[in-house]
């Protein structure tokens, strides 16, 4: 690794002993090798911090931070890239794989084209024991020249895991930092693919593990997500109002914050418009995993509808 580190990822991480060894692994076996991996550590309370420092010991290339308290998944992302000082960016998870060439596929790709600001792969699903569940057919229109049709792609068609990705970071630094609401990944790869295209490396690098312990999974309804994103938001109000509202102004903030002509502004408007005339209907587009087993209907299928059918997995 050079002095100034071509690439940075950021490994946001919270009581994720059972799968960070591997991950770890996974990453640091990357056929392209210059690169950082700073560790920023939730304020753990399980074996976390021990394997961290054991890797720590064994690869320079590794930076390990610990929080003292728990600031919430969404923080933890954002803080995490500020620690980063790579020219290229990538968040990874703690209990994802990667396959060897992961790293070295989208670099290179960002490199032959300076246009795209954002390279990624094809993705499966693994389970608990590493085994493919389910690949994933991308099928957004992520590499349009024209941002409206990026945008209009990411609100209408499913898929896509993009925000793991290796993005440009003085991309990253112009948008504005990920929320703390539910799915506010989805708004923030949505300001990201107003800049510019992505590509899509056409072979299966990327292995998103599903288990119990996920955070969606581990916290079943809306306001145990959002807690989980960021402490501040528990208290006795559910936030399923507040969510609806911010959901739709993080998508005319990002139309807002991008750099568009008036022409391609307004027919993101547009788009938006649509897609949210679309939604509009309870139950539209939504997963079962998604349903709040606590309040059913009501404002809680409001959200659903509202939300294109993917899953966040801010941990």
């Amino acid at each position: 690794m050079t002095a100034q580190p071509r690439l940075s990822i950021g490994l946001p991480v919270y009581n994720g002993e059972q799968y960070l060894a591997e991950s770890l692994d996974a990453l640091l076996g990357q056929t392209y090798e210059d690169f950082e991996l700073v560790i920023s550590d939730n304020a753990s309370t399980d074996g976390t911090r021990d394997i961290c420092r054991t890797y720590a010991a064994r690869d320079s290339r590794i930076r390990y931070i610990r929080l003292s308290r728990n600031i919430g998944a969404a923080p933890n992302h954002n803080h995490v890239f500020t620690e980063c000082r790579g020219e290229l960016f990538k968040w990874a998870s703690h209990d994802d794989l990667y396959a060897r060439d992961l790293l070295r596929r989208c670099v290179e790709a960002l490199d032959e084209r300076p246009d795209v600001i954002l390279a990624h792969s094809g993705q499966a699903v693994i389970d608990g024991d590493g085994q493919v569940k389910v690949p994933y057919e991308y099928g957004l229109a992520t590499d349009s020249p024209y941002a409206p049709e990026r945008f209009r792609s990411l609100l209408f068609e499913p898929g896509g895991d993009d925000f793991y990705g290796v993005m440009r970071a003085d991309v990253l630094r112009r948008v504005k930092p990920h929320d703390s609401y539910h799915h506010a990944d989805r708004t923030f790869v949505a300001e990201i693919v107003l800049h510019g295209p992505f590509h899509q490396v056409p072979e299966l690098l990327y292995f998103r593990r599903d288990h119990p312990t996920r955070a969606e999974r581990a916290n079943p309804s809306k306001r145990s997500r959002c807690v989980n994103l960021d402490p501040r938001r528990a208290g006795p109000l559910h936030p399923t109002p507040r969510l609806l509202a911010e959901y739709v102004r993080g998508f005319v903030t990002a139309i807002r914050r991008a750099p568009l002509s008036p022409a391609e502004r307004r027919a993101c408007y547009r788009h938006l418009a649509a897609w949210m005339t679309s939604r509009i209907r309870p139950g539209a587009g939504e997963r079962v995993e998604d349903r709040d087993p606590v309040e059913p209907g009501g404002h809680i299928a409001a959200v659903d509808a509202l939300v294109a059918g993917r899953e966040g997995r801010r941990a």
